[in-house]
Parts: structure tokens; C-alpha cells; sequence
């Protein structure tokens, strides 16, 4: 416990005080002999950090309890399955900086839940550096990340009936998984057309509801000079 004090720049008393509150993990002990690792060292670094950052223990106690009891990151990517996308490794302090502040633990247990983050020892791992990316852009234009994720929520099931309806169109009597696989950037394709499309539709829409609007506006003052 002392030489874990001293590699985290901490007293030996805040050790037992986060040790009480939870903070970190017990330490693997051997008989009568409590041996910590890099583990509680990044733990203990990543909380001071995070109180740098103005964060309290309460909230941290939070987040530490939430990842504890997350995902590993062998459940969260699989072993061997096939994907496109880059996980990206981060500290807690860095999901908290990416993300403004809004690194909840509500926040988090709906990211866990919906299978974008996963532990491994100290760090984070999220699954996909675009999703990542996208929720934090769409976090720095002023939308919530609660409802980003709300969003993340429904686009999945929208996302999981149309991988169902490609697989079951390609996948016939005589083709094979190897088919599918060879043939998803076409499936990628005719989605992204289509939600383009379907984009420009709302726009069309919104832009015809404000020159109404506007018409409107404008007989108003009319009206009102007569």
C-alpha cells in the first residue's frame, strides 16, 4: 500500500479513504500480503485527474462502479468476428474531455448497454472510431449526449432490420456467408443513397413550412400598414 501511495503521488490515508469509498479494486493478496498493479495505479491517476478536472468523488464512484461492472473488451468486439470498424482505446479522462463533461454515469450505462463501450484493465475501448467520432461532433454542436445516444438506440434497431432483410436476400440456396461478406458494400451503398435521399425530402420540407411561414409573416404586415 505505501509504494502504491508513493507511485500515485497520494497519502497512504487518501489510498484507505478511496479503498473505503470503492474507488479502486481489492488487491490480490497472497496470505497476509495485499499486492497492487498497474491496474489500481492507473485507477488512482485517473481519479486525480478526473477531480482536476472539477469531477467529485461521488460522481467518480460512479463511473468506477460502471466500469467495473462493463463489458470486458473480449465480449465487446468478439474473438474473430468480422468488422470494419477501428476500436479506440482511452482513459476515463480522456472519454470525459471528449466529450465535454457529459461522460455521465447515466451517459455511460446506456454507451455499456448498447455494446459501444467496454473495458480493458485501466482503459476504456470503444468499438468504432467513427461512432466515436460522430457522437462527439454531434456533442460539440450543442445536442446532449443523453440524446445522442436515445438516437443511437433507435437507429439500431432501423440498422438490424435492414442487415436482416440484405441477409436474407443474399443469402440463398447457393450462396454462402463468404457471399455475404464480399457483397456488404453494395448493402452500405443503397442505404447511404437511400438516407440521403430521404434527407433531402426533410429538408425540402422544413424549407417549404419556413416560406410559408414567411408568406404568412409578410401578408401580416400588410395587413397591419392597411
Amino acid at each position: 500500500m505505501e509504494e502504491l501511495a508513493e507511485e500515485a503521488g497520494i497519502t497512504v490515508r487518501t489510498l484507505r479513504f478511496y479503498r473505503e469509498r470503492k474507488l479502486i479494486p481489492p488487491p490480490r493478496r497472497e496470505g497476509r500480503i495485499a499486492w497492487y498493479d498497474d491496474t489500481h495505479l492507473a485507477r488512482l491517476r485517473t481519479i486525480s485527474a478526473l477531480l482536476e478536472r472539477g469531477h467529485t468523488l461521488n460522481g467518480i464512484a460512479e463511473l468506477a462502479e460502471a466500469f467495473d461492472h462493463g463489458r470486458d473488451v473480449g465480449e465487446l468486439l468478439g474473438l474473430g468476428e468480422p468488422t470494419e470498424e477501428t476500436p479506440v482505446r482511452l482513459s476515463p479522462e480522456e472519454l470525459a474531455d471528449v466529450f465535454a463533461g457529459q461522460a455521465t454515469p447515466e451517459n455511460l450505462a446506456a454507451a455499456l448497454d448498447l455494446g459501444y463501450l467496454g473495458t480493458d484493465g485501466g482503459e476504456i475501448v470503444h468499438i468504432s472510431r467513427r461512432l466515436l467520432d460522430v457522437s462527439a461532433a454531434l456533442v460539440r454542436e450543442g445536442i446532449p449526449l443523453a440524446d445522442v445516444l436515445t438516437a443511437a438506440r433507435r437507429v439500431r434497431e432501423h440498422t438490424d432490420a435492414l442487415a436482416e432483410l440484405f441477409t436474407t436476400l443474399v443469402l440463398t440456396e447457393d450462396r454462402t456467408p463468404e457471399d455475404l461478406q464480399r457483397l456488404r458494400p453494395l448493402a452500405k451503398s443503397v442505404v447511404e443513397a437511400e438516407l440521403s435521399m430521404a434527407l433531402d425530402r426533410r429538408l425540402r420540407e422544413h424549407g417549404d413550412q419556413g416560406d410559408h411561414g414567411a408568406r404568412r409573416d409578410h401578408g401580416d404586415r400588410k395587413d397591419h400598414r392597411a
